[in-house]
């Protein structure tokens, strides 16, 4: 059971900091955040970011380390958590990787799939053809000539579709063999858990956590982000918390209606989350209806892993 790294997932407002903060310092590990907005600098609140507190109890990686401008995806993350995962294997710890991005967990567990090119021609006569026929129409063509990659998606995510229609058309082969295929081996033991709450409970903490942003001072924290310059269009700042707020002090809406969406949207983001880590059958899940259960829990992934 050598280099093993743990793996924390699950949707906003699920309590992955504190499982993971409890995890680290009982197997005097360090985090890395899988997280793509608190990887930059200044977005705190909106973020949820550690507290000082937290961050002073047990190393995180990847909190604060870029400018809101800067460009930090998937890509980087595989490349860069790769290299801390190294270094703390070497050390004798167990890496524990916590987040909410399916992507960015994703492309460390897997890696980053490198797409062929497109044929726009092609491309333009799948958009025009389900413009007149529609979605299921385009998925009953994808069934056809590839069910395997068919049956992974839905035929309203068309872009996915119109995707994998591209890559035959272009390759000659299904999308999922070239996924196979370039999937690279690691030799790591990625253990991986998410955090399963009820629905209505879930949405109950997403309550609360925006209340508590507000009451924190997002507003603030917002109009500090845009003071020092940097521009409400940027891809850190056009994310939920943030935009909404941004639409406020613009005055296209009100306070009460920000606050509003932003629960509203945080919501969808956490129903998205779940579909993604529902598609990972390597993932265990944890079922939590309490902050109790968080620290049971922890205690539960120390006897598995059978570490004293």
């Amino acid at each position: 059971m050598e280099n093993r790294v743990i793996i924390i997932a699950g949707p906003t407002c699920s309590g992955k900091t504190f499982l993971s903060i409890k995890l680290a310092e009982h197997l005097g590990s360090e985090i890395i955040s899988a997280d793509s907005r608190q990887v930059f600098r200044f977005l705190s609140i909106g973020t949820a970011k550690p507290s000082n507190d937290e961050l002073l109890k047990v190393k995180h990686h990847f909190i604060d380390c870029y400018n809101p401008d800067e460009v930090f995806n998937a890509s980087i993350f595989e490349i860069e958590s790769l290299k801390i995962i190294n270094i703390l294997i070497d050390q004798g710890k167990i890496p524990i990787v916590v987040g909410g991005s399916g992507l960015y967990i994703k492309a460390l567990t897997n890696g980053i799939f490198s797409e062929p090119a497109n044929d726009e021609n092609y491309t333009t006569e799948l958009k025009e053809l389900r413009g007149k026929s529609g979605n299921e129409f385009l998925y009953n063509e994808l069934k056809k000539v590839d069910p395997e990659s068919a049956s992974k998606m839905m035929p309203q995510n068309w872009k996915r579709v119109i995707r994998a229609l591209e890559v035959l058309h272009v390759t000659g082969r299904p999308i999922w063999e070239l996924h196979n295929e370039q999937r690279r081996e690691v030799p790591y033991q990625f253990i991986k858990y998410a955090l399963l709450w009820d629905r209505d409970l879930l949405y109950r903490n997403i309550e609360s956590r925006v209340d508590k942003m507000i009451d924190e001072g997002l507003v603030d924290e917002v109009r500090s982000i845009l003071d020092m310059g940097y521009r409400g269009e940027i891809n850190s700042l056009n994310t939920v918390g943030y935009k909404e707020i941004i639409s406020y002090l613009k005055k296209e809406i009100s306070l009460d209606r920000a606050i509003e969406l932003i629960k509203r949207n945080t919501r969808r983001f956490a129903k998205r989350q779940m579909t993604w880590f529902n598609a990972d059958k390597d993932i265990k899940w944890i079922k939590v209806r309490t902050q109790e259960d968080l620290s049971i829990a922890a205690d539960s992934i120390e006897k598995e892993l059978h570490i004293n």
